[in-house]
């Protein structure tokens, strides 16, 4: 079999295993906080999220440990990218999702100011370990944020909380812990098959580790949180399908991104520039269209949806075409992109956004 559908199939199975260990690591780690009496709100800020995230974390730090730390900054920035544009365009199109937790709205600003952060810290080139330990403590002082809020407002944030199969969690603890460690082990051999594969078809394709990165690797990390959040919106529990996006995507840079710093030591995590000058702002700006949308009625239409879908699409032509046989025509895509593509989304936001305060100054008139 030729080296090259070898590491194409390493790359897959890779992700299947992260898709399966991830949800091992869920199951085990929910059932044994509810055998501790741990609160049903709490499991789902933290617990779940960090089950969602947790493919993400095992990708990176396996990364830098094989010394490819191009392809462990680029799953950050990547997944980023892939749950704001993809996981929250899809759950739209399933269903509009209705934007009104006082939770989403707080914690949309916080991502913003935490991307910022992020990116700044990556100026120079690389994300040093003392980096990566102000981004944990940003992390810690998140978390007790958030579950002291979500107490002192149990009546608004209860559709977030996940759904735990009480029956389940009574089996046992031997269970849990069990499904906890295999989960674990499942998680760390995916981790190296993928990232295994992912350079090695990088290698073959003469692409860097970034793009791969980019595209399948974050796209294939990310399946987690598209499942969790597609399945809640059919399930019309929107808040729980937003909430699942803005939490995964601080987690990746509190805790992914932090865990990568932190293991690779005193050389600190190496950032290409092309991530820092094209993709981190990107990451930026796809979090800042949220703002808007989802003040806009207080909802996030099918349209709004099918937009963020459709500038992934973009977003992923850009990155893959100068590496095609039409790398003749990059520069006049990218061309249409900045003089087309971009005002129009900007003018649209800015118009429903526009349009949306109106209808509340006059309301407030009218009252």
């Amino acid at each position: 079999m030729p080296d090259f559908l070898i590491s194409t199939l390493e790359l897959l199975v890779g992700i299947g295993l992260l898709f399966g260990g991830g949800e091992l690591f869920v199951q085990g780690a929910v059932i044994l906080a509810v055998i501790l009496g741990v609160p049903q709100l709490v499991i789902g800020l933290t617990v779940v999220s960090l089950g969602t995230s947790a493919p993400e974390f095992f990708v990176s730090i396996s990364s830098v440990v094989q010394g490819a730390d191009a392809l462990a900054v680029s799953n950050v920035v990547g997944s980023n990218i892939f749950n704001v544009l993809v996981v929250l365009g899809c759950s739209a199109l399933v269903l509009p999702l209705k934007v009104e937790s006082r939770l989403v709205r707080r914690d949309v600003p916080l991502l913003l100011a935490v991307s910022a952060a992020a990116w700044g810290m990556a100026s120079a080139g690389r994300v040093t370990w003392q980096s990566g330990v102000a981004l944990l403590l940003g992390l810690v002082i998140n978390t007790v944020w958030e579950i002291r809020t979500a107490r002192e407002e149990p009546e608004e944030m209860e559709p977030a909380e996940p759904e735990v199969d009480l029956e389940t969690a009574q089996q046992g603890w031997i269970k849990a812990v069990v499904r906890l460690l295999v989960g674990i082990v499942v998680l760390g051999f995916g981790a190296h098959l993928l990232v295994k594969g992912a350079s090695a078809v990088a290698l073959s394709l003469g692409v860097s580790e970034a793009v791969i990165g980019l595209t399948i690797v974050s796209a294939g990390t990310s399946m987690p949180e598209l499942i969790t959040s597609l399945v809640a919106a059919l399930r019309g529990r929107t808040d729980l399908a937003i909430g699942n996006v803005v939490g995964s995507c601080l987690l990746n840079l509190l805790l992914v991104l932090a865990g990568g710093a932190l293991a690779a030591g005193a050389r600190g995590l190496n950032v290409s520039p092309d991530l820092i000058h094209d993709d981190m702002p990107v990451m930026i700006l796809t979090s800042l269209a949220c703002l808007p949308i989802f003040w806009t009625k207080g909802r996030i239409s099918r349209l709004e949806g099918g937009l963020l879908v459709a500038l992934y699409v973009l977003y992923i032509t850009d990155n893959v075409l100068p590496r095609t046989g039409l790398s003749s025509w990059s520069d006049e895509f990218r061309l249409i992109m900045l003089c087309v593509v971009l005002p129009a989304v900007v003018i649209l936001i800015v118009v429903q956004a526009a349009r949306y305060w109106r209808q509340l100054k006059r309301k407030g008139v009218s009252s």
